[in-house]
Formats: structure tokens, sequence, C-alpha cells
């Protein structure tokens, strides 16, 4: 009998794997320049949120990368039941292949993905397939302000000890060859609507699981929503929306 997978049971049918939402994605890809998109990957697209509305707001291809198939089958499901199917295409493979498959990128997005392989690896290796002026989209988690409570502290140094200012950031991508086109910083409520609001009560259930392994992530995802609640606006997801020079 196979162990059961806690990905799969906190995140069952959850459109957002991290924050964020539809009209934020919306308005990113509406702030960039007029242009036509001709190669467009999303990044550890998850289960495709954003991909739906890169793919209906282009009307182009939306090659959608991911390593986790299970994902990737419920985006080709959601696409086929809103009729965007001709216009997504799925690649389970690693992110930082991306420039082996996809040469000539005219803008790659990544919402909560890059930290994945790293943030300072993610754009460097990336920047080998963007073509020159064209556009990377990654947010990225950071710290925003200097006074942190030590909880907060405490937690990301075991969670996410890489984690860096914005303005440490966009030093990271300008090394990478990036021009910063602008940044955009979350809401505290694209963390709550249809994320932690659905994965805290989901987390209290799945902290008294059979398994250990479930009960472990369900507790480490609660820890992690404590911790958004003290955080005092000390971290949040940030846009960077970078032109490759």
């Amino acid at each position: 009998m196979n162990a059961p997978n806690p990905v799969d049971l906190l995140f069952a049918d959850v459109d957002k794997l991290s924050p964020g939402d539809d009209s934020l994605t919306l308005h990113v890809l509406r702030s960039l320049p007029q242009h036509r998109f001709e190669v467009v990957v999303d990044a550890g697209c998850g289960a495709g949120r954003q991909t739906m509305v890169l793919a209906s707001e282009l009307g182009t291809l939306i090659q959608a990368v991911d390593s986790y198939q299970p994902f990737l089958n419920r985006l080709k499901r959601r696409a086929k039941e809103k009729g965007l199917a001709h216009l997504v295409r799925t690649h389970c493979m690693d992110m930082k292949d991306i420039p082996a498959v996809f040469p000539k990128i005219d803008l790659l997005w990544a919402e909560g993905a890059a930290y994945n392989i790293g943030f300072a690896n993610a754009l460097g290796t990336w920047a080998k397939a963007i073509r020159p002026d064209s556009f990377a989209v990654v947010s990225e988690l950071c710290w925003l302000r200097e006074q942190i409570p030590d909880a907060v502290t405490e937690f990301f140094r075991a969670g996410y000890p890489d984690m860096q200012s914005v303005p440490q950031n966009i030093a990271v991508a300008e090394e990478a060859g990036y021009k910063i086109f602008n940044t955009y910083t979350l809401p505290k409520d694209a963390w709550v609507e249809d994320y932690y609001d659905v994965l805290e009560p989901r987390a209290k259930l799945l902290a008294n699981h059979s398994d250990a392994a479930v009960r472990e992530f369900a507790v480490e995802t609660l820890r992690e929503i404590e911790t958004f609640k003290m955080s005092e606006d000390s971290y949040g997801y940030v846009f960077y929306i970078l032109q490759r020079k």
C-alpha cells in the first residue's frame, strides 16, 4: 500500500498553490509594454491558476513547466473545461532545464516558484534563453522591513534561510543581466483569500492524520500561517518585472 502524499492531500483541488490571484496576475501582465509574445513559458506553473490568465489574455500558446505531474494533469483538465486547451501545453521537467528546451523566450513567467532552484540561480539560468529586450516576470518571497519579529526570523532561518530584501534581489537581477522595469508587492489579501483560509482548516484536520509525514507537513503549514499572522508586514511576495539587457 502506497503512503499518502501530503501535498496531494493538502492541495487537493486547490487552484492557488502560493499567494496571488487572477486580478493581480492580470494587472502585472497588462503593465508590460504592448508586445507580441510568441514564446511564453510559465515556469513552475503548478496547477496553472496564472497559466489560465496568461492564455486567456495573450491568446497565444503557453508552455507550462512543472516537475510534478499531478499538478500538470489538473492544469490540463482545467484548461479543457475553460476552452483553453489549445493554448496550453504542459511539460513535466525541471525549471533549470528550460533554456535547453526553449532557447528563445519572449516572456518567462514564474509566480512563487523560482525559490525551488534559488532566485539568483533561476534568473541566471533563464537569462540564457530570454531574448534581448524581452521579459521575465518573477515573484519572490522577500524581506520588506529591517525590523523583523524574532519568531519570524527563527521560522525562516530554517524554512528559507536565503531570503533577501528587495534591494538585494534587484542587485541580483541586474547582475544576472536584467533591467528593472518595475516591482509590485502583493497585498495581504492575496495570501489569505482562497489560500491560507483554505489551507488552515485542512491542515488542522490533517494534523491528526495516521501518517507521520502527513502530520508533519500539516503542522509545518500551520506554523507558516501563524508566522504570517505575527509577521507585522516584515515579509511578502514581490513581483520583479525584468527586461533582458
